[in-house]
């Protein structure tokens, strides 16, 4: 079956990692079409946007897109290329599994973990202005809406993948009215799926046990804000962000992206870890219907991750992105 897909190479390693996934998407027998868009420094470079209307209009008609890491200037300069891309889409779920890989040893073994973070508002929305030199005002926005359908997804995906609980993360015992709001929403949710057990736990305790024990907890539903947090502390217990998907998800289109950053410091060099992105892209193709060639490179890669032979630098061997990507692709080819 023949695809056409959005593509956001992004900037940093991006470019290099994706042109990686592609060709192990090739290498599978996949036939895509890529309508490739810039976004971030680049597209301002360009078009004098970050987000330029091209872009957006492409994910709307594609309803999928595969996207690289974007830099977000720190402190100053334009906002987040995410946050706006989340926002114009009205992508209000992002999903991150995180699970042990074989061969890249860890802290902890039998993680399996699920996180499943409101995607819209809550602090992390950057609804902030200065009401006078020297004061800040950042605006931590709950809703009701936004809080259930975000709860509704958590529970829709624990019952569809066959998940064993859903635990619910906040800060009620102090913002008692906005994480008040969140517990409640999804609190009424959890009544509409008794098959799925249900509990609660306080953001800080949450993240204490996770790092004692994270064995014991499965599917996580967070505001935003305590998901960023919160999932890239799950990541470290697998071994970092090179080595999880993460998809953002909408009512009419969904974006996968690698959730590490851009890592300009090592761009061009032909030494970044595609394995990130290439994840990412198997849970889209889970998601258009080609699960039989996703688990094909998934297999692959779990190869040769588990024999160790050939790892990029950042999982303590040597090869380089190109080495590593055709390892993969001759594990596929083998099979």
């Amino acid at each position: 079956m023949a695809h056409t897909i959005t593509l956001i190479p992004g900037d940093g390693i991006g470019p290099e990692v994706t042109e990686a996934v592609l060709r192990i998407f090739t290498a599978a027998g996949l036939q895509i079409e890529w309508d490739r868009h810039d976004a971030g420094v680049i597209a301002f470079k360009r078009y004098g946007q970050t987000l330029p209307a091209t872009l957006l209009d492409s994910v709307k008609r594609n309803k999928v897109a595969l996207k690289g890491p974007v830099t977000t200037p720190i402190g100053e300069g334009f906002t987040s290329v995410n946050v706006g891309l989340r926002k114009a889409l009205d992508l209000y779920a992002n999903l991150r599994p995180v699970k042990n890989i074989p061969g890249v040893e860890t802290r902890f073994q039998n993680v399996d973990l699920v996180i499943v973070r409101e995607n819209t508002e809550d602090l992390y929305a950057g609804l902030e202005h200065e009401i006078v030199p020297g004061i800040v005002e950042s605006l931590k926005i709950i809703t009701e809406k936004a809080s259930t359908r975000i709860a509704r997804f958590a529970f829709e995906h624990a019952r569809t993948f066959g998940r064993k609980r859903v635990t619910a993360i906040h800060k009620a015992n102090i913002m008692k009215l906005s994480d008040g709001l969140f517990l409640d929403s999804c609190r009424r949710v959890s009544r509409e799926f008794l098959d799925i057990p249900y509990d609660e736990r306080i953001v800080d305790a949450a993240c204490m046990h996770l790092v004692m024990h994270p064995e014991k907890l499965d599917v996580l539903l967070l505001p935003n804000l305590y998901g960023d947090i919160v999932s890239d502390l799950c990541a470290g217990l697998v071994g970092g962000l090179g080595v999880v998907p993460g998809a953002n998800m909408g009512l009419e289109s969904a974006v996968f992206e690698a959730v590490h950053g851009s890592a300009p410091d090592i761009a061009d060099q032909n030494l970044a870890n595609p394995t990130a992105l290439l994840l990412s892209g198997l849970l889209m193709l889970d998601h258009i219907g080609e699960r039989q060639r996703a688990e094909r490179i998934r297999a692959a890669l779990g190869r040769v991750l588990a024999e160790g032979r050939v790892r990029t630098r950042d999982l303590g061997g040597t090869a380089t992105t190109t080495e590593f990507t055709d390892a993969v692709g001759r594990e596929i080819e083998k099979t």
